[in-house]
């Protein structure tokens, strides 16, 4: 065996350096630069000796989707794609406080009421996870709990083929006694995966693993987690209050597209089976207030859009926003005052998205184009109307999809017209079509 190599690689990134610096060139970050053994291996003249593949025929393999474990929570399911799939390996992701270790033992108490279930904690004793089953009446006498920091304990215990569902709370709190390095290091997240991961595969143990998030809101640890888990799953919303937004980012066994809206009661997190609606209950019709018909996922969705527009006390007008990106914001007012009459060069804007959900999509532009313009001119929408469409540098209104779905939306919570681009093919009365946002302004805006 040849002398062993001295390497530096990031905690935050993963990136490798051969010298130690005090800032990582990968990720800019400052003294996350940790040393690591890379033992070299002279293999000479012998030949790597290797095991014969047995293929498996497809259609043997292949297993149907009724062996999915379902929870009590369909709007969950539907975000797994219509449950957990045995052997799968699942990482959830979200904001310390936000509710993942609530929706997770949740999640074990429902598959338990049919499975064996084992809910491991590196954080907590086993007390403390108890305290918080006994307050969500989590008491199937097939869910255990367990606590432990080693991953080899873990995999032994999954080796076991007992439990169908195994849940590891969390990945960053696991180390295995093989590495020197502290567990939440790149190298002890890689390689307690890499284990955990090979265990289910080869006992067909569905595997549910906590995550934990940066401060820039991405998931820590190398990239590399969510290449070789299954499906990640990202908790999103206003950890003190508002709706939360469990969203898949990748998933093998079905669609990205879907997403469970969730809020905080006391038996847990629960499916807001009418988001809008309870989104919409307390609005009141004033300036600068319009309706948004948004898209969370494939599911529509009505939200408030609030801006003030105030004359600014300093020589730089403030830009503030709450649930959209600060820097579209701030593209599209450059862009009104351009286009259009308004002047707010010397205005303070502030925009807010009622209820705590996150709005990422274009086809909120006309939106918050049209609750800018109403808040300057003192002016409110001439109908009970709803607002989507995608906003161009030129001022055009473009086309965006799931008009009939966010129109269907509308119409059964009550509003009499939406506003937006113009469609082709069959023509809805119920859409008023604007070609641009000065055409917008002008003719849905009234004192």
């Amino acid at each position: 065996m040849a002398k062993d190599k001295v390497s530096y690689v990031c905690r935050a990134c993963g990136a490798a350096s051969p010298t130690w610096s005090g800032k990582c060139f990968g990720c800019g970050e400052w003294n996350t630069l940790e040393e690591q053994v890379v033992a070299s291996l002279t293999v000479g003249s012998t030949k790597a000796a290797g095991t014969q593949l047995e293929p498996e025929q497809v259609v043997s393999a292949v297993k149907h989707d009724a062996t999915r474990m379902k929870t009590t929570l369909h709007d969950v399911d539907v975000v797994l794609g219509g449950g957990i799939v045995p052997g799968s390996v699942v990482l959830m992701a979200g904001e310390p406080g936000i509710g993942k270790s609530t929706l997770l033992l949740q999640i074990a108490n429902a598959v338990a009421a049919k499975n064996d279930v084992l809910y491991v904690s590196g954080e907590e004793s086993v007390h403390q996870v108890s305290l918080r089953a006994e307050r969500l009446a989590a008491k199937n006498t097939q869910l255990g709990l367990a606590a432990s920091g080693t991953v080899e304990d873990i995999v032994a215990t999954i080796m076991q083929g007992t439990h169908q569902l195994v849940i590891v709370d969390s990945i960053q709190t696991i180390a295995s006694k093989s590495l020197t390095s502290s567990a939440g290091s790149v190298s002890q997240i890689t390689s307690c995966t890499h284990m955990l991961m090979h265990a289910a595969k080869q006992s067909d143990t569905a595997l549910l693993i906590v995550g934990h998030v940066t401060k820039e809101g991405s998931i820590a640890g190398p990239k590399i987690l969510e290449h070789i888990v299954d499906v990640v799953l990202q908790l999103e919303g206003d950890r003190y209050g508002g709706f939360k937004v469990l969203r898949s980012i990748k998933n093998r066994f079905g669609s990205t597209n879907e997403v469970a809206i969730l809020e905080m009661q006391e038996a847990g997190l629960m499916p807001v089976s009418n988001p809008s609606e309870a989104l919409l209950a307390e609005r009141q019709v004033t300036d600068g207030s319009v309706v948004l018909a948004t898209m969370e996922g494939s599911r529509p969705v009505l939200v408030e859009v609030q801006a003030l527009v105030n004359r600014t006390s300093y020589g730089y007008p403030k830009r503030a926003a709450s649930g959209i990106d600060l820097n579209r914001l701030n593209l599209l007012v450059a862009m009104l005052e351009r286009r259009t009459k308004l002047k707010l060069a010397d205005q303070d804007i502030y925009v807010n998205i009622v209820g705590g959900i996150r709005i990422n999509e274009p086809a909120s532009d006309l939106a918050l184009c049209m609750a800018i313009g109403s808040a300057a001119k003192g002016l409110q929408l001439k109908q009970n109307a709803v607002v989507f469409g995608e906003v161009g540098l030129s001022g055009e209104v473009r086309h965006v999809p799931y008009v009939e779905r966010r129109i269907a939306e509308a119409k059964k919570l009550g509003f009499e017209a939406a506003v937006g681009p113009r469609t082709k093919g069959k023509k809805d009365s119920f859409l008023y079509p604007v070609k641009d946002v000065r055409t917008a302004l002008n003719s849905f805006l009234e004192g």
